[in-house]
């Protein structure tokens, strides 16, 4: 080259050509790993938007699943405990009737435990000599206690129904309490589940709310749920078997008190038949009386007009003794007549004697059965008194008779009516 030839070049060092070369190739190189790295990027990007969407969609369709099952188990168990709050208000409203009935069988049996206390009281004012202890004291006394016991039974029975009514309502306040929380939980997963990418009033939470786990497992929500239908059942159970036994007790009270009423009424009916005999049976005695006290009292008249007419018998057979002694001389003997007449005399002094003597014992007799009369009149008094008290007490009694117990025109058409055997007796032509 030609030393007057100037040159211009870049003030840098310059490369050969084989390192160009090789330049080249690294860039080359390099550019096919990138593309090779940048491909496998894209493959891996997309695979993982890919995997991402499926798992998203399918995460989201599976808890979508879930909040409807969800939902599905909420309804169920609110169906479930809301028919056994139905029962449950039903039943506290039947229980309730029943208290309610008991209380009111409480203030009816006041009633024949009144009469019952009249009844005794009643024939305690009987008279001294006709106070016993009968039959009819004893079933009286009988019904008291026997009315006593069932109304303090009937008492407690009705206490134990409002302890009862009590519990049945805290189960009910529990029910209804877990019953708006189910609902408004299935509010809540309705929500939820129409929620959706696209709605609104969504928001990013913080990682506390995410991170927060519920204190309660599903297991023991489970097990909350079943105790709480399994207790309903039981106290539902329990409920209709206490009514049952409320509303039996009631009718064996009654049945009770009603076949100690009859037993009653029978003793009464039975002192009363056995009074109105006595009585009878006394008026008989005083009638007789009465006529044995005239006729003894005939008889001393009669007797004191026999004494009476002796009186001049003896002065007669007197006299005439008298007037013998006067027989002059020896016709002054002991003859015959003198023995006669004095004879007589000792005989009708005897006579008197013994006319005295029946006289004052009858009169003693007369005074005894006079004695005995007025007795009798007290003793049938006093009978006819206490025929009267059981005949008020029976009559006392018969606001207790109702129904097919109503008194008819007399036992006998009772006992046919209770029988029914109006159609085995025949009708009267």
């Amino acid at each position: 080259m030609a030393k007057f030839v100037n040159i211009y070049e870049k003030p840098v060092p310059h490369i050969g050509l084989p390192d160009w070369y090789i330049k080249l190739w690294e860039l080359r190189q390099s550019a096919e790993i990138k593309r090779s790295e940048a491909c496998q990027l894209r493959n891996s990007s997309k695979t993982v938007r890919s995997d991402g969407d499926v798992k998203t969609k399918w995460d989201t369709y599976m808890n979508d699943g879930r909040l409807a099952d969800r939902v599905l188990e909420l309804s169920r168990w609110k169906d479930i405990l809301e028919d056994l709050l139905q029962k449950l208000l039903i039943e506290i409203g039947l229980l309730n009737d029943e208290k309610d009935n008991t209380e009111k069988e409480i203030e009816r049996i006041s009633q024949p435990l009144r009469i019952a206390n009249e009844c005794i009281s009643m024939r305690d004012c009987r008279r001294r000599p006709e106070l016993t202890y009968d039959e009819a004291d004893t079933e009286l006394k009988k019904e008291l206690c026997m009315i006593a016991n069932i109304q303090e039974a009937l008492t407690k029975r009705a206490q134990a129904a409002w302890e009862k009514l009590n519990c049945l309502e805290t189960l009910k306040f529990k029910l209804s309490l877990d019953i708006e929380d189910k609902t408004e939980s299935i509010r809540i997963d309705k929500d939820n589940l129409e929620l959706n990418p696209t709605s609104a009033n969504m928001s990013y939470k913080t990682k506390t709310i995410i991170e927060k786990t519920s204190p309660i497992t599903y297991e023991v929500w489970l097990e909350q749920c079943r105790c709480s239908k399994l207790t309903t059942e039981n106290e539902l159970n329990e409920s209709y078997n206490f009514r049952e036994d409320m509303r039996i007790m009631r009718e064996c009270a009654w049945n009770d008190i009603k076949a100690q009423q009859d037993a009653t009424d029978y003793t009464l009916r039975k002192r009363i038949y056995q009074t109105q005999k006595a009585r009878n049976e006394m008026e008989w005695q005083k009638l007789k009386l009465q006529k044995e006290i005239e006729k003894l009292g005939n008889e001393i008249n009669q007797l004191e007009g026999t004494l009476k007419s002796k009186m001049n018998v003896v002065k007669c057979v007197e006299t005439r003794l008298e007037n013998r002694i006067y027989r002059p001389g020896s016709e002054l003997c002991k003859d015959t007549v003198e023995s006669g007449l004095k004879n007589e005399v000792l005989q009708l002094k005897q006579t008197e004697e013994d006319l005295i003597k029946m006289i004052e014992h009858a009169k003693s007799t007369y005074n005894s059965l006079e004695s005995l009369l007025i007795c009798t009149d007290k003793n049938l008094e006093d009978k006819q008194h206490s025929l009267n008290t059981d005949v008020m007490c029976l009559d006392m009694r018969a606001p207790l008779k109702t129904g097919d117990r109503l008194r008819l025109s007399n036992e006998t058409d009772r006992n046919i009516v209770l029988t029914h055997m109006e159609k085995e007796i025949p009708l009267e032509s």
